[in-house]
């Protein structure tokens, strides 16, 4: 997972998402993906909420923290436009600056923030051109519907599954070979 920014503070982990983008954006909560349109070009990217819960998951496992403690904001740059009604948390700016202080309950001690500063540092790839590679090679990879996958909560592998009844019978999805005790599933 590669996060663009965390806040650690008493009062939650604020994980921050940014996207330079321009011209107009449309996109709901729950739309697996988001359009941009720029002057006659329309182009569609993933749901920024959705990579940002992923972010949140890498986090909750690695600090060990409540998920209710851990918040998404995203933020676009580069002057574009919302043509549709977005969630408090998508700002446009500085507008993650307002959303994060509207937080006032304080969650976490100094020393347990100190703590996770720590966890995270200790944790921490070094930003190299190595490592950047590697990420792209993994968002390729991930990409890929050939490539094999594992399972990012057992390391079992995920193997290509069809739904079997409901409004989804005959729809694909990664599921993990552990089933029944690993029910982790991922969309295809």
């Amino acid at each position: 997972t590669q996060i663009d920014h965390v806040f650690l503070s008493p009062y939650g982990i604020f994980v921050l998402e940014t996207k330079n983008m321009s011209g107009w954006i449309f996109g709901s909560e729950k739309q697996a993906q988001w359009t941009q349109k720029l002057y006659k070009r329309t182009f569609k990217f993933q749901n920024p909420l959705r990579q940002n819960y992923k972010h949140l998951k890498a986090l909750e496992a690695t600090l060990g923290v409540s998920p209710e403690h851990l918040h998404s904001v995203i933020t676009f740059v580069g002057g574009s436009t919302f043509k549709t009604e977005v969630p408090a948390n998508v700002t446009q700016g500085i507008g993650f600056i307002r959303y994060i202080q509207s937080f006032q309950q304080q969650v976490f001690s100094e020393s347990q923030v100190d703590a996770m500063l720590q966890a995270l540092q200790t944790g921490r790839r070094a930003p190299t051109l190595a490592t950047h590679r590697e990420h792209v090679q993994n968002l390729k990879r991930r990409s890929d519907p050939t490539a094999e996958r594992l399972c990012p909560k057992c390391g079992s592998a995920l193997l290509i599954r069809t739904v079997k009844q409901g409004p989804k019978a005959g729809q694909q999805f990664w599921g993990c070979s552990a089933f029944p005790t690993c029910r982790t599933m991922q969309s295809l």
